[in-house]
């Protein structure tokens, strides 16, 4: 039998039918409450697509995302935007249109060519909430964002696929800074900021248990990466997002740390004094440094 989808044609009678089943988990005033609120995402790949995806189920209204790369191959395993027909298209515009395949009354300003210092007070303005899609290894492109989001006002949250489990700090606008958490500064080497953020990320290191660091390349800026885990991480931090938005609970902001690790049940959560300043935590850094400077030796591996 054919279906009536008329009622998609206007706007309130849509939203009022297509998110009813949010409701008795939020109220009607937080329903419309997300559908007035924008988040902004950059990195709309692997965590980042699921973050769109699923705010738009949420309801959440308007959204402003960025990413300059296009989908290709090796993404098929663990993006949700990575289909055969959308290899080779720009992953914000393809997003785009995903998201508007699910509530065609969005709002949603798209930046095909990133973020930058020149459009990154566009891309945050009007923003409740900025969630971290970036790709592990893009550092400075990830402490712009986070600069701009707290001088902004604006709360800023990273969530990081580590394993089979997800990492999650959140950034006040008034609280410890990100590079003041992750002990960062531009005298930095690459190899040392990396590392700083590996450590400050995950503090309690979980996925040491199993991961092996001979598949992590530095250099080449690939690592291992599961679509399990890039959901977890949607499903932990578009929660915190919409908690922070309706101001349903004061969120623990950094240096408080939470990390879920389902592959080990096991859940490690706490206040990391000092941040990446902890002695601990440079002692961490200190060692992965030295242990990912050392070249092998190739005489030995003939």
């Amino acid at each position: 039998m054919e279906k009536n989808y008329s009622a998609c044609q206007e706007p309130n009678a849509f939203f009022q039918t297509a998110f009813q089943r949010n409701i008795g988990l939020l109220t009607t005033e937080e329903q419309n409450k997300l559908r007035q609120s924008r988040i902004a995402i950059v990195g709309v790949g692997g965590v980042g697509g699921f973050h769109l995806l699923n705010l738009v189920r949420l309801g959440v209204g308007k959204f402003s995302i960025a990413d300059l790369e296009t989908f290709e191959t090796p993404n098929i395993q663990r993006q949700c935007g990575a289909f055969i027909n959308t290899l080779g298209q720009n992953k914000a515009e393809a997003m785009k249109k995903m998201a508007l395949e699910i509530n065609p009354h969005i709002e949603i300003q798209t930046f095909s060519q990133g973020i930058n210092a020149q459009n990154i007070d566009q891309f945050l303005e009007g923003a409740d909430v900025f969630l971290d899609g970036i790709d592990f290894f893009a550092i400075e492109e990830r402490r712009l964002s986070f600069q701009k989001a707290r001088a902004k006002g604006i709360y800023a949250i990273t969530a990081g696929p580590l394993g089979f489990g997800c990492a999650l700090l959140i950034f006040s606008p008034s609280g410890m800074s990100f590079d003041q958490y992750f002990d960062l500064n531009d005298s930095m080497s690459y190899l040392e900021k990396i590392v700083s953020f590996g450590v400050g990320l995950a503090p309690k290191c979980l996925q040491l248990k199993y991961l092996s660091l001979n598949c992590v390349d530095i250099t080449g800026k690939r690592g291992p990466s599961l679509v399990s885990s890039c959901v977890l991480c949607s499903a932990i931090a578009t929660t915190e997002a919409i908690k922070i938005i309706l101001k349903r609970k004061r969120p623990h902001c950094a240096p408080h740390y939470l990390q879920f690790d389902p592959y080990l049940q096991a859940l490690k959560k706490g206040y990391l004094l000092g941040g990446n300043r902890n002695p601990i935590q440079r002692i961490k850094r200190w060692y992965l440094v030295k242990k990912c400077s050392v070249k092998p030796d190739a005489s030995k591996t003939r």
